[in-house]
């Protein structure tokens, strides 16, 4: 199945000159939706993790079903704020400022293997972050995923663990 055709383009979102890539039609098309679930998971398997971590929010859609599918963990990776009780924060630099991800304490053991996935790589920041954070932890960060990467933004250059994507926009 071509997923390809599933995502929706659309024009100035958020902003004028930008092309938003919809997964919204992939996820209201079952049988899309569950290919997508199975070539994640082909792509997940070889990097052997005990949990998933999704990247706010869009990564959760991707990573819970995902978890579920491989009888394994799932962990939130969320902006500053969002998480309650004690939570481990990661400060990194935007363009303009900083933002932070954080994680609840607690959550993952030293040693434990992790894959991140998110819905889309762009520049790859908040990946990168994702990474260092649960590297902070004493995780082992073995791979990251995503449906959607915009290749012509140069975020695999940010990260530096094994990444796959299903479907790659060159522009």
């Amino acid at each position: 199945m071509d997923l390809k055709q599933h995502i929706r383009p659309v024009p100035d979102f958020p902003k004028p000159g930008i092309l938003f890539y919809d997964i919204s039609t992939l996820l209201a098309h079952p049988k899309a939706w569950r290919a997508t679930v199975d070539q994640l998971a082909e792509v997940v398997r070889p990097f052997k993790p005990d949990v998933l971590a999704g990247i706010e929010s869009r990564g959760f859609l991707t990573a819970a079903p995902l978890a579920l599918e491989l009888g394994l963990g799932f962990l939130m990776v969320r902006k500053k704020g969002k998480l309650p009780g004690a939570t481990v924060p990661f400060t990194y630099d935007l363009e303009y400022g900083t933002d932070t991800v954080e994680i609840q304490e607690g959550a993952l053991g030293p040693g434990q293997r992790v894959v991140i996935l998110d819905d889309l790589l762009a520049t790859g920041g908040t990946l990168n972050a994702s990474v260092q954070l649960l590297r902070k932890v004493g995780a082992e960060v073995t791979g990251g995923a995503c449906i959607m990467e915009l290749t012509f933004l140069g975020g695999r250059s940010k990260i530096d663990i094994p990444f796959e994507s299903l479907i790659q926009y060159d522009d």
